[in-house]
């Protein structure tokens, strides 16, 4: 629930704010809340339990696709890397798991799963310019934002109130994710 700073409840809402802004009605929005899942960055989440959360949730919802975290998490915070090794586990762990059973065929069937790219901080911070490398680079699937789209981002990453501290607005301003996502296949 993002409570790493008590903040769960004011986190929560500005959750449903910043999908109000990007066209997510409150409905489409689950946050886990689970006690063994702290918000930490520096806790590593337990691969397996994330990995159950997820494939039931994908299977409740009908889901067809999923964007998650590369392995570098993007910002190296192990929460965002823990949900890369869920799903990961999930659609690569043994047929012997009988946890991830159930849902493997599941996944294999109608379920692709999209990581987004981590780049080193140079490229991160270069905003719309990381537009020209990321398109002579190798990756499956490249999203370019129009310039209305790049605000509405903005707008939605602004409902976070709690979280925008210094570091975050240089984020804001200066990002290639608000302008340019490169992601592969997993």
């Amino acid at each position: 629930s993002g409570n790493y700073y008590n903040q769960g409840e004011i986190r929560k809402k500005e959750l449903e704010q910043s999908c109000c802004v990007l066209g997510i009605p409150a409905s489409d929005v689950t946050v886990i809340d689970h006690r063994d899942l702290p918000d930490d960055p520096a806790v590593e989440w337990d691969t397996q339990l994330l990995a159950t959360l997820v494939l039931k949730h994908i299977e409740a919802k009908n889901i067809n696709l999923v964007v998650t975290f590369d392995a570098g998490g993007v910002s190296g915070h192990a929460n965002h890397v823990s949900l890369y090794s869920a799903v990961r586990y999930s659609g690569c762990t043994p047929l012997w798991n009988a946890v991830v059973l159930k849902y493997f065929s599941f996944l294999c069937l109608g379920c692709h799963v999209l990581v987004l790219e981590s780049v080193n901080l140079c490229r991160k911070y270069i905003s719309f310019l990381d537009v020209l490398i990321s398109c002579l680079l190798p990756r499956d699937e490249l999203f370019i934002l129009t310039e209305e789209e790049t605000e509405r981002a903005k707008r939605a990453m602004q409902c976070h109130r709690s979280q925008l501290l210094w570091f975050r607005q240089l984020y804001l301003l200066f990002s290639r994710y608000l302008v340019v996502n490169s992601l592969r296949l997993l």
